[in-house]
């Protein structure tokens, strides 16, 4: 069986590229086929191959991204109906506060949108160009207060070290983590070389990253 190491989609054949995410998948020789239970997968040297809509898609499973998105539609929408109303005069009184809402949803949308845009693009960097180390799971846990697309997301927290100083991260997914991501298991992290700080988990769980 071959897994996609972007989306944890599985085949039972090889393909060059998941049907589900776009991403390049590894020769089968590859490929640690019923590995063992402990086997960590190692990230191949840099720059690594990331699927082109890889960051949009991050975007789009993200619960803020999500919102941005709905709030900036809400204010297209408002914002064009409060417009119409106005200029047709005798709606003026009504199109005025729609035009207003409608241009304070599109502002805070917008916002938001490129707040996590930008997020996102840094995760997609991080997992091009960044540096790897061994790190550790930490915590697994469902979060049930959250549902997006009808699921609720998971935290996967982890820890790493560099120049002998911890760093904590977390990676949040819509698919549940498999055997591998349990507590206590070893976990290849990518970092950036300036900003430790900032940092993913190889391979990237398929889902939005959550700072």
């Amino acid at each position: 069986m071959i897994t996609c190491p972007w989306c944890g989609t599985s085949y039972l054949s090889f393909q060059s590229n998941c049907s589900n995410c776009g991403g390049s998948l590894p020769l089968p020789a590859a490929t640690p086929v019923e590995a063992p239970e402990d086997h960590i997968l190692v990230p191949p040297p840099a720059p690594r191959e990331v699927p082109r809509n890889y960051t949009w898609r991050l975007v789009f499973t993200d619960g803020w991204g999500i919102t941005g998105f709905v709030f900036t539609l809400l204010g297209v929408i408002f914002s064009a109906l409060g417009i119409g109303l106005t200029l047709a005069i005798i709606t003026a009184f009504v199109g005025i506060p729609f035009a207003g809402m409608g241009i304070f949803f599109l502002i805070g949308g917008a916002a938001l949108l490129v707040w996590r845009y930008r997020e996102a693009q840094m995760v997609v960097q991080i997992l091009r160009e960044g540096s790897p180390v061994l790190g550790s799971i930490e915590r697994v846990q469902q979060n049930f207060h959250v549902q997006i697309n009808g699921r609720y997301p998971w935290t996967i927290a982890y820890r790493f070290q560099v120049n002998a100083q911890d760093y904590r991260g977390k990676v949040t997914t819509l698919s549940q983590p498999d055997l591998s991501q349990r507590p206590g298991k070893g976990v290849y992290v990518l970092y950036q070389d300036d900003n430790p700080e900032h940092s993913t988990i190889y391979p990237h769980p398929y889902g939005y990253y959550d700072t």
